[in-house]
């Protein structure tokens, strides 16, 4: 799964009334959960996937500039650079950050996470997927399990986007996205220790492992089970 198919569950057509409000939430959701590395998609791109001229989407490119996401560089190696860095972990910054989303809202964006993501697993492993496709879901997985402490949000983040995008469901990959960057801030705020990580894995490992074999209430079991444990681990470090 390329860069292009990871980043159209987030750059869909926005409405024309709030078409730069709008694309600026699309274009931080993308630098928030990590699915581009080092810089935007050309202008053209960005302009033809969002449905919108490149006036606007220069006028979002330029807030985002002015607020420290980006950094635009012209020439011929030029583009929108990303500048953005998740802070380091720290509890204060998790409890800030539920103070701010309120523990109704916090509870919300847990159960949505929740439907939504149980949701895609029992979908895609209903669906008939050719090699590439299980490949693609593979290949993330080995990434994702393969990280380490520094890289380890972003490509969590891939794997558990790629299950919905799979699904070939563009309201179902674009749900999934908004779930997950509900509670982005919350899970960059916790440390990612090596025995989470490992933890993780065998989890990642029962899901796909469930979707392959079209199995979708093992897969919906698996999603549950770890996003529990995420939730336990939330819950944890605000005691």
């Amino acid at each position: 799964m390329d860069e292009v198919s990871r980043l159209a569950a987030v750059l869909r057509p926005v409405r024309a009334g709030n078409a730069f409000e709008e694309t600026v939430e699309r274009l931080l959701q993308v630098i928030k959960l990590g699915l581009v590395a080092e810089k935007l998609p050309p202008e053209r791109e960005l302009a033809a996937q969002l449905g919108i001229s490149r006036v606007t989407l220069r006028e979002a490119i330029r807030e985002l500039q002015d607020a420290g996401y980006l950094e635009v560089r012209r020439g011929r190696y030029g583009g929108a650079f990303l500048t953005y860095t998740p802070p380091r972990p720290h509890r204060d910054d998790l409890r800030r950050a539920v103070v701010d989303m309120g523990t109704d809202d916090l509870s919300d964006a847990l159960t949505f996470r929740m439907a939504v993501e149980c949701g895609a697993a029992q979908v895609l492993a209903t669906t008939p997927l050719t090699g590439e496709r299980r490949e693609a879901l593979r290949e993330r997985l080995r990434e994702v399990n393969s990280a380490g402490p520094d890289d380890y949000r972003r490509l969590d983040t891939a794997f558990h986007l790629a299950i919905a995008e799979l699904t070939g469901s563009a309201l179902l990959a674009g749900a999934c996205a908004d779930a997950r960057l509900r509670v982005t801030d919350l899970l960059n705020a916790i440390p990612v220790l090596q025995r989470n990580i490992e933890h993780a894995a065998v989890q990642h490992q029962a899901i796909v492992t469930a979707i392959l074999a079209g199995d979708p209430e093992g897969a919906r079991r698996a999603v549950a089970e770890h996003l529990e444990g995420t939730a336990a681990l939330l819950r944890g470090f605000l005691t």
